[in-house]
């Protein structure tokens, strides 16, 4: 079996458990293929082992299983480098919350074994892409969690003319607003109001980032609607985001969020759920009379 592995840059405290990592792996066999950044990080940490490396802007050929080693920002780079591939994906967490990359340090060997065992199935999620007529991101042009425009440094709020399928929805005056996926919807989305939205659901989650106007709430909308946007304020640039990567654009270029036409096969093991995971990290119905 052939599995690329992608982390983040680690301190000596956690080069036992990375390497640990590396050793259940290779009690199984498996062909392993290490981003050329994260195995710069092996190198340095005097972890070894046998490994090829990769790099992310070339098309990983026969991978069946992708592991990302870090946290929910460390997996959501992965999917950068998986990209139209939709190799399945199962996510180590050493960072803090982990609400996308599930697997603790303490269940990490077992849930190697059940990996490779095949004992899981694939959640797929769908993904958003963003249409500009300037070539902003590339052929990165797509998220998991979510879009945002923001307003840039400390200027002033901006007004965010926002349209479904050609259809006036509302002029957002804010600091910004955010498009979000079912999966981007416990993420910045949740910190500024908006609702949690199922996975499976079909759905976009619009939510306005610090609104002037206390009637603006986050709206759900179908995530087969074409989403646009015109921006306008005192500034003569903004920032637009695809998850963690980061753009200054001016306000003449217009904006358009589409559902993308892959998805991304999130590795779900056998005993883990959605709700489970909703419970567990962010104590979602906890209630201390129960």
């Amino acid at each position: 079996m052939r599995v690329a592995v992608h982390g983040k840059e680690f301190n000596r405290a956690a080069a036992p458990f990375i390497a640990h990592v590396f050793d259940v792996m290779s009690r199984y066999k498996i062909e392993l293929s290490i981003s050329e950044k994260f195995s710069q990080y092996l190198n340095k940490a005097g972890i070894k082992g046998k490994f090829k490396t990769y790099n992310p802007t070339k098309e990983l050929k026969n991978i069946q299983l992708f592991i990302s080693i870090g946290g929910d920002g460390t997996l959501l780079e992965a999917i950068t480098h998986i990209g139209r591939s939709e190799i399945p994906v199962l996510g180590i967490n050493t960072g803090r919350l982990g609400f996308l990359a599930t697997i603790s340090k303490e269940e990490t060997e077992r849930s190697l074994q059940n990996l490779f065992d095949g004992a899981y199935t694939l959640d797929q999620r769908s993904l958003l892409r963003l249409e500009t007529e300037k070539d902003i991101f590339g052929p990165l042009n797509f998220a998991l969690n979510d879009f945002t425009v923001v307003k840039k440094d400390s200027s002033a709020m901006i007004t965010i003319h926002t349209y479904i399928d050609g259809e006036f929805l509302n002029s957002y005056w804010a600091d910004g607003i955010i498009v979000s996926t079912p999966t981007g919807s416990t993420g910045y989305s949740l910190s500024c109001g908006g609702p949690l939205i199922f996975p499976r659901s079909g759905n976009f989650v619009i939510t306005p980032v610090s609104p002037h106007n206390l009637t603006v709430r986050p709206i759900v909308v179908s995530d087969q609607s074409e989403i646009t946007f015109e921006v306008e304020g005192r500034s003569k640039r903004f920032l637009v985001s695809l998850d963690s990567r980061m753009a200054s654009v001016e306000p003449s270029v217009k904006l358009k969020v589409v559902k993308a036409d892959f998805k991304v096969n999130l590795i779900q093991l056998d005993g883990t759920h959605y709700f489970k995971t909703l419970r567990q990290k962010l104590n979602w119905g906890l209630d201390i009379r129960n």
